[in-house]
């Protein structure tokens, strides 16, 4: 998303919410005529405005990255209808909205655009009923000065308003902060065709989606960005894109492929819009225009683009055009008028929907006619890389695969879109545990390459074991000499023991310095030398023993040690990743017990890793955490884990329940997917 320094998104954090003013406005003076005007206009709307609640979908570096975010809405029809942004709920996996009665209703997405950055939702009570509706207004009777309110949960907080007054009617982003003048949503240039009502009520992160409502009550713009001023998305787009959703799924627009730019200062004319230039192949290309045309009329509309204001009245006029119905177009070229004849063909969404595709370690779309023209491609045929996840077998491979490579065919059988891609890939890891190496041919530009790349999900080895050494079963630290002072030995070498574990230290406790070994001096002064102790015994056989001299205090004594087998390490454990979740974990070392106070009777297994943006890290699963049981079965190992877990991915379950010790608190942890897992 495109958005630069200048302006954000209202759903983007914000650093406080205290301005807003509840919905019952009881900070304002009841007595007073704009309160009551207020409480009458939030009477109309209040009921219908709805917190939105979204795992929302992200994709960087190869994965599909899950975050909870938040945003608001309004009901506008009885049925359940949620007008709201694109920016808020167009990408997610599960949508959750809160009425003002604090209900929670689950919703489903019915259709979004992201060229207007608007989204309808419904909502999916468990019985039927009718909602309350708010209604749009006239926008067009809209005027700058007039009063406004801006309703919708900042921050995710209680429903809130804020009261101010629309400040333009006509806000584009300026020029002068090019590069960054344009609002990019997957690829489509919101700007292009709204012009945002500017006005001063204050919006936060949340307040998206939420309704710009005037102080007769009804709905004249969606809140969507803040750049200083507020800006919201004009009623008459907002109720033309959202009853298109309803009806279709989807809005229908017509395309021709011209591009058109205000007239130049320098221009002797002062009607008409100036021809940049026309896409290749397109209707306009194949109508005749021209760049440098200068147009006049366009379906019997006059056209008249001399500022940046006017020029998304012209795209919408353009996206207006009968599909497949010829219509005329007057241009200027040089002194002479021409009547050219274009027709519209169906305007398809510039970019396709990314999918994470994990065997492969890529996120991949198919090709649009945008991308495949951007890429210079003859046809829409093959998969175009998105992201590469670095380690992944794409990564991996040599040549390793780049963004926006075409992959063309996999072991020479071609391959049309992402659903044939991971059709091909999924027969041929069916029943493997080991990755795959296959023979992956596509296009880098205009170059038609090959590299093989080791398909399938990675798996764990077993680290194996280390050999066992002699050791004593204590932890020390190294003698300085300050502190051989302070304890009363001066001029003594060694280690002093911290902590005792078990009964096989047997004549060693916590404060005892250990001095020598088998006679042999412990040459040890300085904190780095601690390991110098067990270094020594390691040279000695397990089950071996050894005389330790020590001090008690100022008194010398002999200690005899049975050297018992040094414990697993932590990185020697068994380790088990889910693919779905995302989440690392291992079997229990002795020395995980003895860091985190976990007695012996208690079985489970350490959370070692959780990966940002995966369905573990959203329900907020965390490193350190020991896992107790998986949906109430008991979970002492690796191995029972993985099996759980397994069973879990082949019921498809769209949610998950961890019985995890933190520290010495125990809690359920939920993982939810949402749909579509």
């Amino acid at each position: 998303m495109r958005l630069g320094k200048w302006f954000s998104l209202a759903s983007a954090a914000a650093l406080s919410a205290l301005l807003s003013l509840p919905i019952t406005a009881a900070s304002q003076n009841p007595g007073t005529d704009q309160s009551a005007a207020v409480e009458l206009a939030l009477a109309k709307v209040a009921p219908s405005l709805v917190r939105i609640h979204v795992v929302s979908l992200d994709h960087n570096e190869g994965r599909e990255l899950k975050r909870e975010a938040s945003g608001s809405g309004t009901i506008i029809t009885p049925e359940g209808h949620v007008v709201t942004n694109h920016h808020v709920a167009g990408k997610t996996r599960s949508i959750t909205c809160t009425l003002p009665t604090r209900e929670e209703i689950p919703a489903e997405l019915v259709g979004t655009d992201p060229l207007s950055d608007i989204a309808v939702l419904k909502l999916k009570p468990a019985t039927p009923r009718t909602f309350p509706v708010a209604r749009f207004g006239d926008v067009s009777k809209l005027k700058v000065g007039d009063r406004v309110l801006a309703l919708g949960s900042p921050l995710a907080l209680s429903q809130s308003v804020t009261m101010g007054i629309v400040s333009n009617l006509e806000m584009v982003m300026p020029g002068m902060f090019w590069p960054f003048n344009r609002m990019t949503l997957d690829g489509e240039d919101v700007g292009s065709i709204v012009r945002w009502i500017g006005h001063d009520a204050a919006i936060f992160g949340g307040n998206s989606g939420g309704p710009l409502v005037n102080m007769q009550g009804e709905i004249v713009g969606v809140n969507e960005i803040s750049m200083g001023l507020a800006g919201a998305i004009p009623a008459d787009i907002a109720q033309e894109v959202a009853t298109s959703l309803i009806k279709e799924g989807r809005v229908r627009r017509g395309w021709i492929g011209l591009e058109v730019q205000p007239l130049l200062k320098s221009s002797s004319t002062a009607r008409g819009a100036l021809v940049g230039g026309t896409i290749e192949g397109s209707p306009a290309e194949k109508a005749g225009f021209k760049s440098g045309d200068v147009l006049l009329r366009l379906g019997g509309e006059d056209v008249t683009v001399r500022f940046a204001e006017e020029l998304p009245l012209f795209n919408r006029l353009m996206m207006r055009l009968p599909v497949g119905k010829p219509i005329e177009a007057v241009v200027v070229r040089g002194s002479a008028k021409k009547t050219l004849a274009v027709s519209a063909v169906d305007r398809e969404r510039v970019d396709a929907r990314i999918v994470e595709v994990p065997e492969a370690g890529v996120t991949a779309s198919d090709l649009t006619s945008w991308s495949a023209k951007e890429l210079h491609r003859a046809d829409r045929a093959g998969v175009r890389v998105r992201g590469i996840r670095p380690g992944g077998a794409a990564d991996e491979a040599k040549p390793s695969l780049r963004n926006d490579d075409v992959i063309v065919a996999l072991n020479g059988t071609s391959v049309k879109n992402v659903a044939a891609f991971t059709a091909a890939l999924e027969q041929l890891t069916r029943g493997r545990t080991e990755p795959l190496p296959v023979l992956v041919g596509f296009d880098r530009r205009a170059d038609r390459m090959v590299t093989v790349v080791e398909i399938g999900r990675p798996v764990i080895q077993d680290p194996g074991l280390e050999a066992r050494k002699a050791w004593v079963p204590v932890a020390v630290q190294a003698l300085t000499p300050e502190i051989a002072e302070k304890l009363g030995i001066p001029g003594k070498k060694g280690v002093r023991v911290t902590r005792v574990f078990g009964p096989v230290a047997a004549g060693l406790q916590v404060g005892d310095v250990i001095t020598a070994i088998d006679g042999d001096a412990l040459e040890v002064s300085q904190p780095s030398e601690s390991e110098v102790f067990q270094t020594m015994i390691r040279q000695y056989k397990i089950g071996s023993s050894v005389t330790l001299t020590t001090f008690r205090g100022t008194e010398q004594r002999p200690v005899k040690v049975a050297l018992g087998s040094s414990p697993r390490l932590p990185r020697e454990m068994k380790k088990y990743e889910d693919p779905i979740f995302e989440f690392r974990v291992r079997d229990i070392a002795e020395t995980d017990r003895r860091e985190l106070n976990v007695p012996d009777s208690e079985k489970g297994v350490l959370v070692e890793a959780v990966r940002e943006g995966g369905w573990a890290a959203l329900a907020h699963l965390a490193d350190g955490d020991l896992i107790l049981s998986i949906d109430g079965e008991s979970v002492p190992d690796v191995a029972a884990v993985k099996r759980r877990m397994e069973a879990v991915a082949a019921s498809k379950s769209s949610a998950v329940v961890l019985h995890v010790r933190r520290g010495i608190r125990t809690f359920f942890v939920e993982m939810l997917t949402g749909s579509g897992r």
